[in-house]
């Protein structure tokens, strides 16, 4: 990585702007790197938190894989690497399979080996290569399924622990999302999630403890919204703690584990492959979004970042965290600080391991009331879905045409639906495995049996997930992983 240098004075002047090898006083850069931290947050948590993963280990590994990142990349992308919310369906389907944590992040771990290999071809053999393969209409399906194929979690898991704090936080999400413009309106789930936090406070002081299903019991009892008893026994400063899995049960958010060994099943791997898809398309959305800011040609790094996101995400599951990837909010910053220093970043990451080394900090995420994370995953996972229709709409992608809309029509509604194909006594693959396998394949298929006309109308080597130019001082929020 280059040693930066001072940018100016140290000071931003009106109309200027920091380069990626360029930084401003330390004192400046530190204040950025603290804003950095601030708007990956709320996402960086509230990922793993979901996938009965352990915060305080999700935010230090977070930190490290940035600085892997940055190193691989020449310091010529500057990019955040947080907690992916792509997994959360996978972790949902693999707990219901009867697997745990650690089989959670072994098939985890297979994602990020492959988003590294994907990035070395994409770096040697140009992108054009898996853009051909993983044409927008079928990235945009994939993305879609993986986000809509939440919906029953939410409903059925989230929500009811309780409607009414869950309805309050989703208004907050929505208000602070649309309503309040600059920073504040990047960092809103974050700020919905302090807010929802002390709204479920309020509420055990005013009405007492509420009636509903308890993640920390597996039961319906009666129960405060809010229980700090874990904060109270852990201790400020030490590592994550190490979690012995020989009786762990999936309880949603309540039953998060800490450091722990990954274990390999390939059925398993199977559920989680498919993500990488999704992984490939935001990093490639991301980097032009650099590239356009900045205005620099970033195509050559394209396979660097990629591959760096992958070695970021095998070190983060080898030690039983959710794997990463680069984040959109991080991006917004710089778009509206006109700051694309690497020294920032380095910063943010410091000081997210640091928070790394604080179980108290740990247990307070995790003692995130159900509600909460209710209100805010309704509005969040629709959002990832949501990307997909992104995706076709900025590709222009037309399903008047039969090859795009009959493949993606199958492998969506297989998704959402989580339907399932045995292939043998034991094996199963269904929802966001099938659906992808389905989509990819019979859109190829499809291509293959289809007249030259059809597939003259298609397209297949471009991807545009950030709209170049969309990333202004103007814009109030990017969108989410």
């Amino acid at each position: 990585m280059p040693l930066w240098k001072l940018h100016g004075d140290g000071t931003l002047q009106p109309g200027g702007v920091v380069a990626p090898d360029e930084r401003l006083s330390w004192g400046k850069t530190i204040g950025l790197g603290a804003q950095h931290v601030v708007a990956m947050f709320g996402a960086t948590f509230v990922f793993p938190l979901l996938m009965g993963l352990n915060p305080q280990l999700a935010v230090m590994m977070s930190g490290i894989a940035t600085l892997v990142f940055l190193l691989v990349v020449q310091g010529r992308v500057p990019s955040y690497l947080g907690s992916s919310a792509s997994f959360v369906g996978v972790a949902t389907a693999i707990y219901g399979a009867g697997g745990n944590p650690a089989d959670l992040t072994g098939a985890m771990l297979w994602v990020g080996v492959l988003l590294f290999i994907v990035g070395v071809i994409i770096h040697f053999a140009g992108s054009r290569v898996v853009h051909a393969a993983l044409p927008p209409v079928v990235t945009g399906a994939v993305v879609m399924l993986i986000g809509f194929n939440l919906a029953p979690v939410v409903a059925g898991t989230y929500w009811p622990q309780d409607q009414w704090i869950a309805l309050f936080v989703m208004l907050v999400v929505v208000v602070l999302s649309v309503g309040v413009r600059g920073f504040l309106g990047r960092i809103a789930i974050f700020l919905s999630l302090l807010i929802g936090y002390l709204v479920s406070w309020l509420a055990d002081v005013v009405s007492g403890p509420i009636t509903s299903f308890s993640p920390a019991a597996g039961e319906v009892t009666t129960h405060l919204r809010v229980d700090w008893s874990a904060v109270e026994a852990a201790p400020l400063i030490g590592f994550p703690p190490l979690t012995d899995l020989a009786h762990w049960q999936f309880q949603a958010a309540g039953n998060v584990v800490g450091l722990h060994a990954p274990n390999f099943n390939f059925a398993f791997a199977l559920i989680a492959l498919p993500v990488v898809i999704a992984l490939i398309a935001e990093n490639t959305g991301h980097v032009k979004a650099v590239a356009e800011m900045t205005g620099t040609n970033l195509d050559r790094d394209m396979g660097r970042a990629i591959a760096a996101d992958g070695v970021g995400s095998v070190l983060a599951t080898a030690v039983g965290a959710g794997p990463t990837t680069t984040y959109a909010e991080n991006i917004g910053v710089m778009a509206a600080t006109r700051v694309y220093s690497t020294a920032a970043y380095v910063v943010a990451a410091v000081v997210a391991i640091l928070f790394g080394f604080s179980p108290k900090f740990g247990a307070i995420i995790s003692a995130t009331p159900g509600g909460v994370l209710g209100g805010i995953t309704v509005v969040l996972y629709g959002m990832i879905g949501l990307l997909g229709a992104k995706i076709w709409k900025e590709n222009r992608v037309d399903f008047g045409n039969p090859i795009n809309l009959v493949p993606v029509a199958a492998g969506i509604i297989i998704g959402i639906g989580d339907v399932s194909l045995e292939i043998v006594p034991g094996f199963v693959l269904s929802g966001i495995a099938l659906g992808t396998i389905v989509t990819v394949a019979v859109y190829h298929l499809a291509r293959a049996l289809a007249p030259a006309e059809l597939r003259a109308e298609t397209h297949g080597a471009v991807l545009i997930v950030d709209e170049p130019g969309a990333w202004t001082d103007s814009d109030d929020n990017p969108p989410a992983r």
